[in-house]
């Protein structure tokens, strides 16, 4: 059976070192895993006096109902996680009885300045004990991407950093597959 892990960048640009942080793991996923990388960018802020969910809102929701575990690329804006992000976590929250993530194994990486993103990554996980999401505690990913990690497309080209993330991608099947049981 093929895990499906569902990635989310909460960076809505093409060539973000976030998303370069997801390429590489899509890339270099486990046997057995399948990562597949949401696009947020038409997801509007949420709203619960739309009449019906947008159909990017409805696209998500689906893929997170068959994500058996999450990645979340957070970048640090302003000492906090990004909107996009967070935006998509709470358009998933207000289904009926947070079914869409409760209990589901989520790792959690970023790039951003001189600390990586590790703020943002601290405000993540305060929203997902809300959300009853289960963080994976190590391997942390840290980037700094205006250290020479990233090419200009946003490619991580950092060896240290990919270790990492294969690395982490091993402890979050694991821990999902641990979590099931």
């Amino acid at each position: 059976m093929t895990m499906n892990i569902l990635a989310i960048c909460g960076s809505l640009r093409a060539k973000s070192t976030n998303r370069g942080l997801l390429r590489y793991a899509q890339a270099n996923a486990p046997e057995g895993t399948k990562i597949h990388i949401a696009d947020i960018l038409d997801v509007p802020f949420y709203n619960a006096d739309l009449a019906a969910k947008p159909a990017a809102v409805e696209l998500l929701l689906k893929q997170l109902a068959q994500a058996d575990a999450l990645l979340l690329a957070c970048p640090e804006y302003n000492y906090s996680m990004a909107p996009a992000l967070k935006n998509a976590l709470d358009w998933a929250s207000r289904e009926p009885d947070n079914h869409l993530l409760s209990g589901k194994a989520v790792a959690i990486m970023g790039a951003g300045g001189g600390m990586g993103t590790s703020r943002a990554q601290y405000h993540l996980r305060q929203v997902c004990v809300y959300l009853n999401l289960y963080p994976l505690n190590q391997p942390e990913v840290f980037a700094n991407a205006f250290s020479g990690s990233f090419d200009t497309d946003g490619n991580l080209t950092d060896e240290r950093i990919q270790g990492l993330i294969v690395k982490q991608l091993s402890a979050l099947q694991k821990w999902a597959l641990q979590l099931k049981k």
